[in-house]
């Protein structure tokens, strides 16, 4: 078989078709790598010059074994692979990547035939490109196989996440500056810091600033910052390579690996270790990092959003938290107001509820007027997550069609009189500081909704809407002794 670098003139061909940088092609992907698989070091040199060119990082492998070899222990979204090469051929290989892993693969090569390029198509091949190479053409086919790249590791995560698109439900004056201000900060690039009490719905408004941003079509990516051992962080965050820690059995990316060009949702963040804060502004600053046991510098382009409910002054005071991190992360916040400040909305929220719950097959029963009164009157400390499994709760456990105010007492007092159970949480706290008065009412408040459940733990953190782990670290800081109080 004659090769291309066997002929000059073929060599030649092509690289009159490489323009050079101004020709006008302007970078419309973020940076990617590439990889190159062919057998022919000519056009490997060309194409990574396209490459480059237009912003792409790339790869080359000079063999299909040696191409399969690298997809392993790198993130790439896309393939370039010839058909002819010695050893295993190009089909052969496709079949394998498509198995093993899941790029986009266009097929390159000058001695096809319609029936190889039809094969190739079955066998999952994104395109077809014929030598001598145009560079118009590659670049239109590398552009469209990413976006589809994209578009299929977006619903991925959306499938994850459930097919449910969420909105921002409420019309109070609060809620209407909420919307506003998202409105305003989504479109930009901005890091925005979320602030708001547990279960106000911080989650919903990183979704909603991502859904309204430009790299919508790119991942959200979540991660909880609470709920993640501290051991554990750097590797969730930053990935890690096999063999770097005890269990490490294979390579892994990490959550900014996932959110490249989208956006990662630190939530809690305000939970997150000192060793950790130190590694996410240096990402914030340079966007780029190594893997848990790598040395491999791997750059990311990633937009921040982040929550707490916490007071980061207060944090930054006791030495919890990095201020270079604050001020990195506190380029817009934005505070998500408690139920109790948007009370008009617990209408519209409960009809919200009502009909998502009724898709689950709980019943099509209705509340009394009398009933979303008394609802409103509420306090809510645990904010819309408590409202939510209040409305559950009672389509479940209301005996007749109509919802009466009698069923939200009896739920609200747990069927028992509190005030037996109740330790005295009366106290004249008038005369404490304002720091000692809070974590007397937080002792006697979360100890006495524990005597309630008996000590359950993951069920008085479900009722009060508080995250099971910080519960935890409450009950621990506070010296809460139940004797009942159950691990789980």
């Amino acid at each position: 078989m004659e090769g291309i670098s066997d002929n000059p003139s073929l060599i030649h061909e092509l690289l009159k078709t490489i323009p050079s940088h101004t020709a006008g092609h302007a970078k419309t992907m973020p940076d990617e790598t590439i990889l190159i698989i062919d057998d022919e070091a000519p056009i490997r040199e060309a194409l990574s010059g396209i490459l480059a060119d237009e912003g792409f990082q790339s790869l080359t492998a000079a063999s299909a074994e040696e191409g399969i070899s690298l997809l392993a222990g790198n993130s790439i979204p896309l393939v370039l692979l010839d058909i002819w090469m010695p050893g295993m051929d190009g089909l052969e290989a496709l079949k394998i990547i498509k198995k093993r892993y899941d790029p986009v693969v266009i097929m390159i090569s000058g001695h096809a035939t319609i029936e190889t390029a039809v094969q190739a198509t079955r066998d999952g091949a994104f395109d077809f490109i014929e030598k001598p190479l145009s560079y118009d053409n590659v670049i239109l086919s590398i552009s469209n196989g990413l976006r589809l790249a994209y578009l299929e590791k977006e619903n991925k995560l959306l499938r994850a996440a459930g097919p449910e698109q969420k909105d921002i439900t409420g019309s109070c004056p609060a809620v209407l500056r909420l919307k506003q201000q998202i409105e305003m900060v989504a479109p930009t690039d901005a890091s925005v810091l979320i602030l708001g009490g547990h279960g106000t719905g911080k989650e919903l408004v990183a979704q909603t600033i991502h859904r309204l941003s430009s790299r919508c079509k790119h991942p959200l990516v979540e991660v909880n910052c609470a709920a993640i051992p501290d051991e554990l962080i750097e590797s969730e965050l930053f990935g890690h390579e096999k063999g770097s820690f005890t269990g490490a059995t294979e390579k892994r990316q990490g959550k900014f690996d996932q959110a490249d060009g989208g956006t990662l949702f630190l939530d809690e963040i305000g939970d997150m270790s000192l060793k950790s804060q130190a590694k996410v502004l240096r990402i914030l600053q340079e966007q780029r990092f190594e893997r848990v046991g790598g040395s491999k510098t791997i750059h990311v382009d990633v937009r921040i959003l982040a929550a707490t409910n916490k007071n980061l002054n207060d944090e930054i005071n006791a030495g919890n938290f990095r201020p270079d991190l604050f001020y990195r992360l506190n380029v817009v916040p934005i505070l998500v107001p408690d139920l109790a400040e948007r009370r008009e909305d617990i209408p519209e929220l409960i009809k919200k509820f009502q009909n998502q719950f009724q898709k689950k097959g709980l019943g099509k029963k209705k509340f009394s007027q009398e009933t979303i009164s008394l609802l409103m009157q509420h306090d809510w400390p645990g904010n819309i997550r408590e409202l939510k499994n209040m409305v559950e709760r009672l389509l479940i456990m209301s005996p007749e069609q109509i919802i009466r105010p009698q069923d939200v007492q009896m739920l609200l007092s747990g069927a028992v009189d509190q005030t037996r159970l109740m330790p005295e949480i009366n106290t004249d706290y008038l005369g404490l500081p304002f720091k000692e008065a809070r974590k007397r009412f937080e002792h006697d408040y979360l100890k006495a909704r524990l005597i309630e459940n008996k000590g359950n733990i993951s069920k008085t953190a479900q009722q009060i809407g508080m995250e099971r782990s910080h519960l935890h670290k409450k009950v621990k800081a506070l010296a809460i002794e139940i004797e009942s109080t159950k691990k789980e």
